[in-house]
């Protein structure tokens, strides 16, 4: 029996997949509680538009975050801190931070969360921080600690 799922279903398939399962599961199981819907000419042409639907959502996300990173690659921000007599930072620089200073000088709204700095920030300098735009887009930008 063909179905189209409606939800995902472990060791079945995805949400919007059309799979062959047999008679019995497909009847008392899955039709039952909502998780798939009968595979016919109606319900095929309506799956397959969403899936289009969704393929084309998905690329156009993709171009708006590779532009976003596009952008996101020229910019540098200046984290100033607070430096001790010989060098040394009092703290540390953080991808909180990074985001706090994005907002404020730039004004682009960035999860924490999202950010990673590539080395550890030890003193005063240039440094690059990696930002998480879209699950397969990165972008590299620019960190530059200044004494306070």
């Amino acid at each position: 029996m063909k179905v189209i799922l409606l939800q995902d279903v472990k060791k079945v398939g995805n949400k919007g997949d059309i799979v062959e399962v047999s008679e019995g599961y497909g009847r008392n199981f899955l039709l039952p509680k909502k998780f798939a819907q009968e595979a016919t000419a109606e319900n095929l042409n309506v799956a397959k538009a969403k899936a289009g639907s969704a393929a084309r959502k998905k690329a156009q996300d993709n171009d708006e975050a590779k532009l976003m990173a596009a952008q996101l690659a020229k910019l540098t921000v200046k984290i100033p801190v607070k430096v001790g007599a010989n060098g040394r930072l009092f703290g540390s620089v953080t991808g909180k931070d990074v985001s706090d200073v994005l907002k404020k000088q730039h004004n682009i709204d960035m999860d924490k969360r999202k950010i990673a700095l590539k080395s550890e920030v030890t003193g005063p300098g240039l440094y690059e921080a990696v930002i998480k735009v879209h699950p397969e887009i990165t972008s590299t930008i620019k960190v530059e600690v200044v004494a306070n």
